[in-house]
């Protein structure tokens, strides 16, 4: 942990940074506003859901309780007829954003500390800002890019969701780059 001791201070930096780039990405940049789509019957889907008493979870249609149903003619059918899908269903009531924001900037904390974690026993003490940079943005990105792409693997979550959320990590990562690089023990 003498790394954390060390390097504490580009952790919280970078982590703040990542947090309002990931803001001003998500509220005033145009790119993340045609991700998402509204039913066309909306107001039924969700009678549907609440005569089903559906609880907070994910969910998925048609669903195969195990894998001697998944193989059945039936489930087979069913894929093929379609419609399938994935559903989350959230909490009823109001977004609680300071929660979620609160929650976010933990994460993104919890990011930057495992980055210098690798960052520091790649790099060590007295490096160059260009290596910091390269070496703590390459692995940011990854972080923050890799963890969503099996979403799109197995989920069938939007290649182009994949590929904004991959701009936005590049900036995330590059803005971790540069902090580590700036405050990094020489």
């Amino acid at each position: 942990m003498h790394f954390a001791a060390l390097l504490w201070e580009p952790i919280l930096v970078s982590a703040v940074f990542v947090f309002i780039a990931s803001a001003i990405s998500w509220t005033m940049l145009p790119f993340h506003n045609k991700e998402w789509k509204g039913l066309p019957n909306a107001d039924q889907v969700r009678e549907a859901i609440k005569a089903g008493s559906w609880s907070a979870g994910l969910y998925m249609f048609p669903f195969p309780p195990d894998a001697a149903a998944r193989r059945s003619p039936e489930f087979m059918a069913k894929m093929a007829e379609g419609p399938t899908g994935m559903v989350t269903i959230m909490k009823p009531g109001k977004m609680n954003m300071g929660k979620t924001m609160v929650l976010s900037l933990i994460g993104n904390v919890v990011v930057s500390f495992f980055t210098a974690y690798v960052g520091w026993h790649a790099l060590g003490n007295g490096v160059p800002y260009l290596t910091v940079f390269r070496v703590v943005g390459c692995v940011g990105f990854m972080a923050y890019a890799f963890g969503s792409l099996q979403d799109s693997i197995w989920f069938s979550v939007p290649w182009k969701t994949w590929c904004l959320r991959a701009v936005d990590a590049l900036i995330f990562g590059m803005l971790m780059g540069g902090t580590f690089g700036w405050l990094w023990p020489r």
